[in-house]
């Protein structure tokens, strides 16, 4: 496998701005042994991989290998140009089975427009791959990584092609900057535990608000809050204008409550906010924003329903106290840089210029027949993600000859 990585690598056009290449191991974790932008030379990013161990360890997960990635590798802050229209690709090398499910880390990979093969060996699943891979078609398969050798010629050609073949039908990205608007929802903590803050959060959802271009119906605004239940204090269609947005806020009341469910309260925005029903334009290609102030650590968990809202194309922005947990805000935020910190809520007003930073240079995801920015067909990023196992060893390990067989047909 590390042969076939370097082989592959030394036909590439490695540079900061041409291809970038990122390698990570896993078993039941993933690891990252370096990112898209740690290294802008075919010289280092070869020497690295010569360089690679046998990490060893089980069970196989590959679902969280996925999701992984996707929230940590195919990210700006760890290199990748995916806001710029540049083509991403995932190679994913493994020779069994997973013992999580693969299903919704796969799905949220198409959705951000990563290309993804999958090649497998005799012990993987091949069902598994197809699910995995881009097309069905994709999932590639050899007897054992030994004959990785034979065709690596077809890969190289493959993926010289890749670029034709799925920007047309990818969801692409888009940098948005002013227009067509927004459509922005604020979720508010309103536990028993945030009755003292809450004046503050009040305050501080009106001052972004008075920054929005409401009345000429470019940003939409709803306000949702939630305990152990959510309630929608406004949708996206309910007020059209700024002043009437802006008494609606200034007049909010406490909730209150327990247990805090911010889990649940994530998914009920994605099945009843983030819908055109409630006012949404997202199949119209508007940028969807979450705000969520929090003051603690969920009672349920936030995994599930911040991965379908990240799928959903949802930019989510988290800004939490010292009672919140912070990996927990980073996990339901699109990007861990999109988590903010506060000692209490009533320092607000010190993250409102960073907060507004990030909205407006906010990428959003554009679902297909939306305007997309044009694939750079000079530049790739690709990621390497192969499997390890503690029983098996480097050379053994069957992942390589599926390749050859799917692409010599």
């Amino acid at each position: 496998m590390r042969e076939f990585v370097e082989r592959e690598v030394e036909k590439l056009n490695v540079g900061d701005n041409k291809d970038r290449v990122s390698v990570v191991q896993y078993s039941r974790d993933a690891e990252v042994h370096f990112y898209l932008n740690t290294y802008n030379t075919k010289e280092d990013v070869v020497d690295s991989i010569r360089g690679l161990r046998h990490r060893g360890g089980r069970p196989l997960n590959t679902g969280a290998a996925l999701q992984y990635v996707r929230d940590n590798v195919f990210t700006n802050s760890s290199g990748s140009r995916r806001t710029q229209g540049v083509p991403q690709m995932l190679i994913l090398l493994t020779g069994g089975r997973s013992s999580d499910n693969v299903d919704s880390p796969a799905s949220a990979l198409k959705q951000q427009g990563i290309f993804v093969t999958g090649i497998g060996t005799r012990g993987s699943d091949s069902g598994e791959l197809q699910k995995i891979s881009y097309e069905p078609e994709y999932a590639l398969s050899v007897s054992d990584f030994n004959d990785l050798p034979s065709v690596q010629e077809q890969l190289s050609t493959v993926l010289s092609k890749v670029v034709v073949r799925a920007t047309p039908l990818t969801p692409t990205v888009t940098v948005v900057r002013g227009a067509p608007g927004r459509d922005v929802v604020f979720l508010l903590d309103g536990s028993d535990g945030t009755r003292t803050g809450f004046p503050a959060m009040r305050d501080f959802v009106e001052r972004v608000v008075q920054t929005l271009s409401v009345d000429d119906n470019k940003d939409r605004v709803s306000v949702v809050q939630y305990s152990r239940d959510p309630a929608v204090q406004f949708y996206l269609n309910t007020y059209p204008t700024k002043s009437q947005i802006l008494d609606t806020v200034r007049g909010l009341r406490h909730k209150g409550g327990r247990p805090l469910n911010t889990g649940a309260a994530l998914q009920y925005l994605r099945d009843n906010v983030f819908t055109a029903s409630a006012g949404s334009r997202r199949l119209d290609g508007v940028p969807q924003l979450l705000i969520l102030l929090n003051g603690g650590r969920s009672f349920d968990s936030v995994d599930a329903p911040a991965s379908a809202l990240k799928q959903l194309g949802v930019s989510t922005f988290a800004i939490g106290t010292r009672g919140s947990d912070s990996r927990e805000l980073q996990r339901i935020s699109q990007d861990p840089s999109r988590a903010l910190a506060v000692s209490d809520f009533t320092d607000l007003p010190d993250v409102q210029q960073q907060l507004q930073t990030l909205v407006e240079s906010v990428a959003t995801d554009v679902l297909p027949g939306a305007p997309t920015a044009p694939a750079d067909t000079a530049k790739r990023d690709i990621v390497f993600l192969w499997m390890v196992l503690m029983a098996q060893g480097m050379a053994s390990l069957p992942c390589a000859s599926l390749l050859s067989e799917r692409w010599r047909n």
